[in-house]
């Protein structure tokens, strides 16, 4: 590892503190370097607050601060450009006089997208990028794809009996155990939405929170083509409607439950899929959770719209008949882990 990796690789430990806390802003680290010494560091905390480089030069003591002209700072993301939040990160390394930038990836974001960086080169401070590169992507995999995707970063997740069954009908065993639940919380944790079929929502009536994890709700989403009438009369007992978090139903027309849900209408005579994705882009979604129904989970596979998978297997129970479990295609595996009995395959989709 050369010295530049290592002091790179130490502020994408710090960005990924920023998991599930960011989004959709990306997750970024920094550390300021002179005379072979770190002399301050920081990470991108809380959506709205202070970037990385602000947090960075903000920790250097008063005594190094004279050292600022002669140092390097690393950062796992190209130094903003433009007022948003906060002002310009490549106005403050400027106007600090930073001696050298070193960059793992570029900035996606229309906004910025190479004006920082000619922002620092013009103002004479030696920029280098692509260090680490395809570890920035993996880190900020969910900005990248929201940005160049126009759709957020999905994960599939279900879990599945050893003989290949979700559920069984009129049983509400749970194959999941303590373990595996709270992974999935932990996931739900990190990640802005979460989406179930309405079969889902009126046969398990989930309540699609946090509550096994540290962590905020995600933004509850569900596809309803049904009797209106009916969901208004269920609408009083269904958990996604209370007011945890923010439920979003796509439906063919106005859905009223109460001040914690909306609808955003969709026409089922075109690409359901497309138009949700539509949807949450210009919502800024950066992540989603597909959590079930079978139907819901295999309509996303069979459309090559997914990142990852996680497929949770109970080795010791079996069903006999039931809900069928989706198919995986197009999957690379890249994981399996113990949890008690259970086993969890985590999958990646072949590009």
């Amino acid at each position: 590892m050369t010295q530049d990796e290592k002091y790179m690789s130490m502020a994408m430990s710090l960005a990924s503190k920023g998991l599930g806390h960011v989004a959709p802003n990306p997750m970024v680290g920094a550390v300021i370097v002179a005379d072979g010494r770190v002399i301050g560091s920081g990470y991108h905390m809380k959506y709205g607050s202070w970037h990385a480089e602000v947090n960075a030069v903000n920790s250097v003591l008063p005594e190094d601060e004279h050292l600022l002209p002669q140092s390097t700072m690393y950062v796992t993301l190209e130094p903003c450009s433009h007022y948003g939040k906060t002002p310009p990160c490549a106005k403050l390394l400027i106007d600090k006089k930073i001696k050298k930038v070193v960059i793992a990836n570029n900035d996606p974001f229309p906004q910025v997208a190479g004006r920082g960086i000619r922002m620092l080169t013009d103002a004479g401070i030696e920029v280098t990028t692509g260090v680490l590169e395809r570890e920035g992507r993996e880190l900020n995999k969910r900005f990248f794809t929201l940005h160049e995707k126009h759709r957020p970063y999905i994960f599939l997740k279900w879990a599945q009996t050893a003989d290949g069954f979700i559920g069984k009908r009129g049983s509400k065993e749970i194959i999941s155990n303590e373990e595996t639940q709270k992974l999935s919380h932990s996931l739900r944790a990190s990640e802005m939405a979460i989406l179930v079929g309405w079969g889902t929502v009126i046969n398990d009536n989930p309540q699609l929170s946090t509550r096994y994890a540290e962590g905020e709700n995600p933004l509850r989403l569900s596809l309803f083509r049904g009797d209106v009438d009916e969901l208004q009369r269920l609408s009083q007992s269904l958990k996604i409607a209370d007011k945890s978090a923010l439920t979003i139903i796509f439906a063919e027309r106005e859905i009223k439950l109460n001040n914690f849900a909306r609808t955003i209408r969709v026409d089922f005579a075109q690409d359901v899929l497309s138009q949700m994705m539509q949807e949450l882009w210009c919502m800024n979604v950066s992540s989603l959770i597909v959590e079930g129904g079978a139907r819901m989970l295999q309509s996303f596979i069979d459309a090559g719209l997914w990142d990852e998978a996680r497929v949770e297997t109970a080795a010791g129970l079996t069903f006999g008949d039931g809900v069928s479990a989706p198919v995986l295609s197009g999957a690379r595996l890249d994981a399996t882990e113990e949890f008690g009995a259970n086993k969890v395959d985590f999958y990646k989709r072949e590009c």
